[in-house]
């Protein structure tokens, strides 16, 4: 069976014990069906991009291939902080935070995981606005001329450098 044998209706969680939960359908038999995998050696310590990726390597890849991977990461984030003790409505709340893209935000000064998860954030928006050729509204080599003579501010270090070169 291929990929496309499947459509995915929903994603979630099961905590006790931890594992993904899918509901598909069967587009052969255009039956709805339900797989849950479970996350072994999955704990608080895991980090989420290897559990994401030996997902993808599992036995269950075909149906792990059809979600999202900002999908899978958040879900997964949202189990981790389960197992460190924090509440469900605490861990959506972090997770809804991360998830949002402030352009006032330093990503410099913030972890891998976090850093990770908002590149993901902004790949999809890229992609969601992106005008491709096959678009409607799409055109090729589009100019624009820009008011450079109104917009040059000086600047005083700017100005005294100019006689060294």
């Amino acid at each position: 069976m291929e990929e496309n044998d499947f459509l995915v209706k929903k994603c979630g969680l099961k905590f006790d014990p931890v594992g993904l939960v899918i509901s598909y359908v069967d587009m052969h038999t255009n039956k709805m069906r339900r797989r849950t995998m479970p996350l072994r050696d999955f704990d608080k310590n895991s980090k989420i991009d290897n559990v994401v990726l030996e997902l993808q390597d599992s036995k269950h890849k075909r149906f792990i291939n059809l979600i999202p991977r900002g999908q899978l990461v958040r879900l997964l984030t949202i189990a981790k902080d389960k197992l460190t003790g924090m509440s469900l409505e605490a861990s959506l709340a972090r997770n809804n935070d991360l998830d949002k893209i402030d352009p006032e935000e330093n990503l410099n000064k913030v972890d891998e995981e976090t850093l990770q998860r908002k590149k993901l954030r902004m790949d999809a928006l890229f992609e969601r606005n992106r005008k491709k050729p096959d678009d409607p509204d799409f055109q090729y080599d589009i100019e624009v001329d820009f008011d450079n003579e109104a917009k040059i501010e000086s600047c005083g270090w700017d100005s005294d450098s100019d006689g060294e070169f």
